[in-house]
Parts: structure tokens; sequence; C-alpha cells
């Protein structure tokens, strides 16, 4: 039986919240469950799973999902949501910055090949 590590959707249309359960790869996303070994809570930022059980099933060929994976990696590494950032995107002002001395490169070095020739 192919078993996989995965979320299951409890809460109310407006305030999703998870467990995390192990289940068998066919059955639908709010089927029976194997274990439950978890929770995560996206709108509070909660998440607790047991990793010794995620490490017993995942021994016995159970495969976790991306959502779950990133899960267990912040639970080994102590980190929570709130503490992880995502790196900000420069603006367009930066951007054009960059462009601007890119461009001013490529002219300085298309330029000095040609007075050598």
């Amino acid at each position: 039986m192919a078993v996989r590590i995965r979320l299951k959707k409890t809460g109310t249309r407006n305030s999703p919240c998870f467990r995390v359960v192990v289940m068998d790869i066919r059955s639908q996303r709010d089927g029976d469950a194997l274990e439950y070994v978890g929770f995560y809570d996206p709108r509070h930022q909660n998440e607790n799973i047991d990793l010794a059980r995620v490490d017993h099933w995942v021994s016995c060929g159970a495969q976790p999902s991306e959502t779950v994976n990133d899960i267990i990696f912040r639970a080994r590494n102590g980190k929570k949501l709130s503490d992880i950032q995502k790196p900000k995107k420069p603006s367009k002002k930066a951007r054009a910055k960059v462009a601007a001395a890119a461009a001013a490169v490529a002219a300085d070095a298309t330029g000095g090949e040609e007075q050598k020739q």
C-alpha cells in the first residue's frame, strides 16, 4: 500500500486549519486517515508535528507532500513561520540602476575591443 503524509482540511471556509495525517495515496483529501501526526494553522501561524511518528512512517516508505515536507523542515530546525521572511523584491528604480550599470559595462567592453583593433 502506497502511503503519503499530507494535509487534511478542517475548519471553516474562511478559517482553514489542517491536520497532518498519514493516508493511503488513493484516498480522498478528507477521507479516513491511518494516523494523525500533527496540525497546521496558516492563519495563526501555528504548527505542531510529532517528528518521531513522521520518522517511523518515512522509514516504512511514506512520502511527505511538499507542504508537509516544509513543515517537517521548520520543525527540525526550530523555526516558526513568523521567523521566516521571504526575500524582498527589488524596486523598479533599483532594477533600472542595475540594468543601466550592466548596459554601461557592456558598452565599455565592446568599445574597448574596437579601439584595440
